[in-house]
């Protein structure tokens, strides 16, 4: 690129062309940027049976909770990301974690629950920054070749993150009860954004102004429209999952609160090892769409497993890993697509409005999960998931077609 706009978008950060061990500290606090992002969904869901019975709130509220943090990061990705391209993602990056650190602190504090929805609706500002500044950094400090593989291990932050709320934090509650670990989780928080402060070269001035004149070129409508679709959908599925699985195991399955959490972390671990497994494979040319369409279909086996379940207890644990696998990689995927080629100066907002699909499923799927689970139980409300799938799983079999014409020119 010999542009200003398309110079914006590979050197937006100072230092750019990362190599060696400064790369590897760049992924890795990037791994925590992501994990940090979204912790609040994973805490509320592997502790939800200590919250349901300890601030007495029901399976709906429990839903609630998540949308109000995703209705709020869905609302506000679009702003969120035109201010990452506008005052750059360092700024951002660490933004977010103070913003997290802070949300957490409150939801450990919180004494009810509309104090709980507030404080989880302040933690939708980390969420919807967290894709658009992450995936600058990485266009900015990676060269073509790696980010990929970048992307993928950035995007495991995020089922890191649930695996430390299934496992670590879920034990740390056990012995300090839910508003202790749940403190510890906002001061890890604090202390990662002050890390990000040493890490991540402050942004150069001059190309941010490039990077600003370059926003009003326009984006590849076609392929990001797709894939805001594609994201409400498989959000609806994997954010249900996410919040009622260690839920459906206390209620369904007779396990303990402790031993409910566990199978959060299966698919946190299997998540983990898809999103960067599967993302090295988007790496090549045109695989990533049919790609997306293959991980679709398995994770509406994976939401029949957890239907299966309801009669074959130990069926969760498959069910479990295959969502991590499946449903939660295919998100990676869906953002190796995003930065492949975003158009000059829009890295963000590509960025945030694919994200803002994903936010509005994590805030409109729980509560339709827990109003079925309500009415006919969690057998239909698996099978509502395993539909939500399908329904992603149709929208990515039209970008591939659409691919396929695209080459055939």
């Amino acid at each position: 690129m010999t542009s200003g706009g398309g110079l914006a978008d590979t050197r937006v950060l100072a230092g750019s062309g990362r190599a060696g061990t400064a790369g590897g500290v760049v992924a890795v606090l990037l791994t925590c940027v992501m994990a940090f992002s979204m912790m609040q969904l994973y805490l509320l869901g592997a502790l939800g049976p200590r919250l349901v019975a300890q601030l007495g709130i029901s399976r709906t509220e429990l839903g609630l909770t998540t949308t109000a943090g995703f209705g709020t990061a869905a609302l506000l990705s679009p702003l969120a990301g035109r201010l990452v391209d506008r005052v750059g993602p360092r700024r951002c990056v660490v933004a977010l974690l103070l913003l997290a650190a802070v949300s957490l602190a409150l939801i450990g504090a919180a004494p009810d629950a509309a104090v709980l929805l507030g404080a989880v609706a302040l933690g939708g500002l980390p969420q919807a920054l967290a894709n658009p500044a992450t995936n600058k950094v990485i266009l900015a400090s990676f060269d073509p070749g790696q980010r990929a593989v970048v992307t993928g291990w950035k995007q495991s932050g995020v089922q890191f993150g649930a695996f430390l709320a299934g496992l670590p934090l879920s034990l740390l509650a056990a012995a300090l009860g839910w508003r202790g670990a749940v403190w510890v989780a906002a001061g890890a928080a604090a202390v990662a954004a002050a890390w990000a402060v040493r890490a991540l070269p402050a942004e150069a001035p001059a190309v941010l102004s490039a990077d600003r004149s370059a926003g009003a070129k326009g984006a590849r409508g076609g392929l990001v429209g797709r894939l805001t679709v594609f994201s409400l959908l498989l959000g609806c599925g994997v954010a249900s999952v996410n919040t009622y699985l260690a839920l459906f195991g206390t209620q369904r399955l007779g396990l303990s609160a402790a031993l409910a959490a566990l199978p959060v972390a299966v698919l946190g671990l299997s998540g983990i090892a898809g999103r960067v497994g599967w993302t090295r494979d988007a790496n090549r040319a045109g695989r990533a769409e049919v790609l997306l369409t293959t991980l679709s279909l398995g994770a509406v086996g994976a939401a029949l497993l957890l239907a299966a379940a309801v009669l074959v207890h130990p069926l969760v644990w498959p069910g479990a890993a295959a969502v991590g696998v499946f449903a939660v990689s295919a998100n990676a995927v869906s953002m190796v697509l995003v930065i492949r080629g975003p158009a000059p100066g829009r890295a963000g907002q590509d960025s945030a409005i694919v994200s803002a699909g994903f936010f509005a499923g994590f805030a409109v799927g729980p509560p339709l999960f827990g109003l079925m689970v309500s009415v006919a139980g969690y057998g239909p409300g698996w099978l509502l998931v395993a539909g939500e799938f399908a329904g992603a799983a149709a929208v990515t079999a039209s970008l591939a077609a659409r691919r396929g014409r695209a080459a055939a020119r």
